[in-house]
């Protein structure tokens, strides 16, 4: 049964990473891409925390230091808030339909998406996917875990603003209108 705790995480997350590369495949053609360099640094970022995430060979004691102990309640908890956030994300995926991409990019005939997930948060798919890293920090219980959940929250953070504006520019007053009405990350609160 162990071998079920030890891989629980890393094949939901495989699952869902290859769901996304076959989603990519038929989205509308892009208009206008983001610089090469901030893409450059989110590839980075994720390398790290793949890497924070699946070793314990890291000569730096401090990243394993348990948060709390482990056992079933952190691991089933943690399961249930990561596959909720990535099945939130799927969902938000499903929603944008082609206007989708992994970088920060207009496309041609861009829509603006504000129903179902987009309906809660302007960013459902950040969403999902942070909880799905603070569910993965949850089980580990290890301050690795939380520093990999935090460098996905800077970089989500970071592609956010961007996006905030590149969606201001192009729909205006309705775009305005939608992130007055709508948090971008937590309903009520961020």
């Amino acid at each position: 049964m162990l071998w079920f705790y030890e891989s629980f995480f890393p094949v939901v997350w495989i699952i869902f990473l290859i769901y996304w590369q076959i989603k990519a495949i038929n989205t509308k053609t892009t208009q206008r891409l983001e610089p090469a360099a901030s893409r450059i640094l989110r590839v980075f970022v994720f390398l790290v925390v793949i890497i924070i995430l699946s070793t314990t060979r890291i000569p730096l004691r401090w990243l394993y230091f348990p948060l709390w102990r482990t056992g079933l309640w952190p691991f089933w908890l943690g399961a249930a808030v990561t596959v909720a956030g990535l099945l939130f994300a799927v969902w938000a995926r499903v929603q944008l339909g082609r206007n989708w991409s992994r970088s920060v990019t207009i496309k041609q005939d861009h829509e603006l998406i504000t129903v179902g997930p987009y309906a809660a948060v302007r960013h459902p798919i950040y969403t999902g996917i942070l909880a799905g890293f603070l569910g993965t920090a949850v089980a580990i219980s290890q301050v690795r875990g939380f520093i990999a959940f935090v460098l996905i929250f800077f970089i989500f953070w970071m592609k956010l603003r961007m996006e905030e504006q590149w969606m201001r520019s192009q729909f205006g007053e309705a775009y305005a209108d939608y992130a007055h009405q709508t948090a971008a990350l937590v309903p009520y609160l961020l």
